[in-house]
């Protein structure tokens, strides 16, 4: 049985709790997307889909708990491999950047502080309600809360809609390295299947883009106004 103490002061338990918890969240974000995506099936599919979840409580707050935790034990993993990396390599490369290492995968852990930053953010937004607390207050015909004009009208500013759009490019960037980074971790990727993974990577992140860029693209261009 692998002990606490291997997963958190090892670099190779680190690289398991790194590469599962990216595998986890990386799950996340494409079932958040494919939720969010039910805007263009109109107001009475997503306001029924939100208040199905809402209906079960302790579900859904096991879900947001289990999922800190997964940004939590991912955001140290990386900071400590950043670390342990930095003091086995103390002066840095000789000359310019490394060959085999591409832009997203050399700002992997930067793109992944500022990722966080805009979660915190999302979810004041649309979640806690401490940027525009009326969006919460939305109500449908038959009373449930308006998720689809609570949308509409949080992406109808271009400031807010553009710092979605960048960050889902900043959250893609990060995922096409570590979608791939993750399996390796785990001992899945191999120089055989590298090439498979990295596609497998690099395309998951393009359609992630396309599925969560086109909500707030599609408002400012008038859906639900």
């Amino acid at each position: 049985m692998v002990s606490l103490g291997f997963l958190f002061k090892s670099s190779l338990g680190r690289k398991y709790v790194m590469g599962v918890t990216g595998l986890l969240l990386f799950g996340f974000v494409i079932a958040h997307m494919l939720g969010n995506l039910q805007i263009f099936l109109g107001p009475d599919v997503i306001n029924e889909y939100a208040a199905s979840l809402k209906g079960l409580p302790a579900l859904l707050w096991a879900l947001r708990l289990g999922l800190l935790l997964l940004v939590v034990l991912h955001i140290m993993s990386a900071v400590l491999l950043a670390i342990e990396n930095r003091r086995a390599r103390p002066r840095g490369y000789d000359r310019g950047k490394p060959v085999a290492s591409s832009y997203a995968a050399r700002t992997i852990l930067l793109t992944g502080l500022i990722i966080f930053a805009f979660v915190v953010f999302h979810l004041g937004h649309f979640t806690i309600g401490f940027v525009d607390p009326q969006l919460l207050e939305l109500r449908d015909a038959i009373g449930r809360h308006d998720v689809y004009t609570m949308m509409v009208r949080g992406f109808s500013s271009p400031v807010v809609s553009v710092l979605y759009i960048v960050s889902t490019g900043l959250l893609c960037l990060h995922l096409s390295h570590g979608v791939s980074s993750s399996f390796q971790s785990l001992g899945l990727r191999s120089n055989s299947t590298l090439r498979f993974f990295n596609r497998l990577a690099a395309a998951s992140a393009a359609l992630i883009f396309i599925g969560n860029s086109s909500i707030p693209i599609a408002i400012l261009a008038g859906l639900g106004k």
